[in-house]
């Protein structure tokens, strides 16, 4: 399947390639990114399984995550999108999950936001609700969600771990 591209102001979203490696195995390596994800560092194994799954969701589900790359720069800036991770929790999430890191760089300039609101206008057209799984300390996700609509926040746990789930609905 074809992943559409998306463009926004500063921002293009476009789909992982092989050679994004070294850029995503170097953000998901950052404590700052890791704090409220897994709480640790991806291995570059881990994160080489990671774009092969994003690959798979665009194949199989026609849907998945795509590539913040700076358009001024070419820079990686991040990454954005959907997935059905079939994450083994309660509730289970029964529809697309939002998720988006953002490189630290780039953290408090309004690039989450700007990524956030083209992947959601694209997934309006497909889905009549999203979900997203946010750690209860991460302040700044929980903005972002709240802001691009997602609202219900319940408590959940992932793996042990508290987690808050939102829902957002076309």
């Amino acid at each position: 399947m074809a992943v559409p591209e998306l463009e926004t102001t500063r921002l293009r979203l476009r789909p992982h390639r092989p050679g994004d490696l070294d850029d995503a195995a170097a953000l998901w390596a950052d404590p700052v990114i890791t704090r409220y994800t897994s709480g640790r560092a991806f291995t570059r194994e881990e994160v080489w399984a990671r774009l092969l799954r994003y690959a798979g969701h665009w194949e199989w589900l026609g849907y998945g995550f795509w590539v913040m790359e700076e358009k001024e720069t070419g820079a990686y800036a991040g990454e954005v999108g959907f997935a059905d991770f079939q994450r083994e929790m309660q509730p289970r999430l029964t529809v697309p999950e939002a998720g988006w890191i953002l490189a630290p760089r780039l953290h408090g300039q309004g690039y989450a936001s700007e990524a956030l609101h083209a992947a959601l206008a694209w997934a309006d057209e497909r889905f009549a609700e999203t979900a997203c799984l946010i750690h209860p300390e991460n302040a700044a996700s929980i903005r972002l969600a709240e802001g691009q609509g997602y609202g219900e926040g319940r408590q959940t746990a992932y793996r042990g771990v508290p987690m808050m789930q939102f829902c957002r609905r076309r």
